[in-house]
């Protein structure tokens, strides 16, 4: 079981009862940064895949700039977002909280008493600004902006030129307000439409002419095709477009590092590099994978981080973004953020506990609801899909717009191991368990291996654990979880009540569609308790206590059925 102690159930029952301004009224007054307070620069990809940066293994040259960067600082090579999706990835780097628990699990604002890093750092005296991506975080108003241009102001997110005017202009207005600066700056780039294709004529048209060319491109038969997709020409060629985009990127992050040369800031400007979420393929954005949250992390500090340094040991995540600048600046961290500072080990030390992330799915941009949760460790990846129930299918940008989606569908007409492949991308399965020390690219899904069972229960229990604890919304706030320990789940369905208690218990043999239904015996009103996915495991949640009437408890579970009075 979670742990019953302070947690985000009872901080939601807290905020609910009125008292989140004084949660977070300390805040909005922070203390003044440090007099020696660093100058912040976030530099964001968007949708570059954790390995395509030469220093991340990536071949061809497609990125000497980030590569430089790298070589400078620290890269970080288990780092990961939270989820891979834009606008939501992006809300928990400014909040610091997981995505249901700042607000914005998809393409939504976050809430209104969430305190963002822009809103403390700016009330602690710093000039905040944005290029690109400003829709991406909202509602506006929380992000106290003081520079800002948008997609269409930097060439459709696609001239370096542009960026590095914008960049200068915002850096000399921090210097002019006498104020150190916090500047994010997001390149539109990789994100479709890639350069070279068709779709980028088709949506950009004239507009085109606002950026340019990569400073090199790519051809197909240049390209290394990854493991988790098909060797087909279109695949091929997608991917030679896509590296063409991602250099142009890289082009945006030299012009940027120039200009902080140039303005004789480089020297105190703390510079991390990442991606939102990999890349717009199959198995990747829009997911649970590894290539979907793996990012490339790099920071830069000049004098504080020891130049070329490669740090494999431990795990950071997208939650901890905000507490480890906060802590840098020398402001005080909100207590009830879910991530935690990593500046100890930017200065080289040890930091415990930093051996698993935990990263989800909600819904794509057109809101369609696919929830997914994922414990990542760096030998395994275990990855619980609460909308498989083998007739709902998985709709997603990728599989609308992409070529090589396209490809992968018509190769799977004739091809077995293409269509397994596409039917599981389209399907999934409860359950997903992957080695990743043998099967990096997700290829062999071990939840039903003898051999992985014991592995299964561990991170299986730990995830749930970590839901409870968190509050999640898969989850009623009255459910307890207990997926066994030591391969302790229930042999068979059972169902049972605590009357005195007012507690529900039902245990689960095997992962699967779960309704639990309360009926009333004098309106014969039936409400829903709980309807969803859900491990194998022994589960607990409190009944509403009607006095002096007859009630009827049903739990369908896959094609059972189980009713007791109450």
């Amino acid at each position: 079981m979670a742990s019953k102690e302070y947690n985000r159930r009872t901080f939601l029952k807290t905020t609910a009862a009125g008292t989140t301004g004084l949660l977070f009224s300390n805040l909005l007054s922070a203390k003044p940064a440090q007099t020696n307070a660093p100058n912040i620069m976030l530099i964001t990809a968007d949708d570059m895949n954790w390995d395509t940066p030469g220093c991340y293994g990536g071949n061809l040259n497609v990125t000497p700039n980030i590569d430089g960067l790298a070589s400078q600082g620290m890269r970080f090579d288990h780092a990961h977002v939270q989820i891979a999706v834009c606008m939501p990835s992006r809300s928990v780097l400014m909040t610091g909280m997981y995505p249901h628990s700042n607000g914005a699990m998809g393409f939504q604002p976050v809430n209104e008493q969430v305190p963002t890093l822009p809103e403390i750092l700016s009330r602690a005296g710093y000039y905040n600004g944005i290029l690109g991506k400003v829709s991406h975080l909202k509602p506006r108003e929380k992000f106290h902006w003081s520079y800002v241009k948008e997609q269409n102001e930097l060439g459709v997110g696609r001239n370096p030129g542009l960026y590095e005017k914008c960049t200068r202009e915002s850096i000399q207005n921090a210097r002019n307000a006498h104020r150190p600066f916090f500047l994010m700056v997001n390149a539109h780039d990789p994100h479709r439409p890639y350069s070279g294709s068709k779709r980028e004529a088709n949506i950009y048209g004239e507009r085109m002419d606002a950026y340019p060319d990569p400073s090199h491109t790519y051809a197909p038969d240049e390209v290394t095709v990854p493991e988790y997709l098909p060797d087909l020409p279109e695949v091929r060629q997608e991917l030679a477009w896509y590296l063409n985009s991602s250099r142009r990127c890289d082009d945006v992050v030299g012009k940027i590092l120039n200009v902080l040369e140039e303005e004789n800031v480089a020297d105190n400007t703390l510079v991390m590099f990442l991606s939102d979420n990999g890349i717009a393929m199959p198995f990747a954005k829009t997911n649970c994978y590894l290539h979907s949250t793996k990012t490339p992390w790099i920071v830069r500090w000049p004098d504080k981080i020891k130049p070329g340094t490669v740090d494999d040991v431990h795990m950071i995540s997208g939650i901890d973004y905000m507490p480890t600048i906060l802590e840098a600046a020398g402001i005080e961290i909100p207590e009830h953020i879910d991530g935690r500072s990593f500046l100890p080990v930017l200065r080289g030390k040890r930091q415990d506990g930093r051996d698993k992330v935990f990263t989800v799915f909600h819904e794509t941009w057109g809101e369609n609801q696919y929830q997914m949760r994922c414990l990542q460790t760096k030998e395994y990846g275990y990855i619980f899909n609460a909308w498989a129930d083998g007739e709902n299918r998985f709709k997603n940008g990728v599989s609308q717009v992409s070529l090589a989606m396209e490809a992968m569908e018509e190769a799977a007409k004739t091809d077995a191991d293409i269509r397994e492949r596409v039917e599981l991308f389209y399907y999934r399965t409860p359950e997903e368990l992957y080695n990743f020390q043998t099967d990096p690219h997700a290829l062999k899904n071990l939840v039903d291996s003898p051999a992985a069972q014991n592995h299964l229960t561990r991170l299986r229990r730990t995830l749930f654990e970590w839901m409870e604890d968190k509050n999640d919304p898969l989850l009623p706030l009255t459910m307890d979880v207990d997926t066994g320990g030591n391969g302790d789940v229930p042999k068979s369905t059972y169902l049972h009540a605590k009357k005195d208690d007012h507690i529900l218990e039902f245990g689960l043999p095997q992962s699967g569609m779960c309704l639990v239904t309360l009926k009333n015996g004098q309106t014969q009103k039936a409400d829903t308790l709980f309807h969803g996915m859900l491990p194998p495991g022994r589960f607990s949640m409190e009944i509403p206590d009607e006095k002096g009437t007859d009630q009827r408890v049903t739990l369908r579970y896959n094609d059972e059925s189980r009713t007791i009075s109450y």
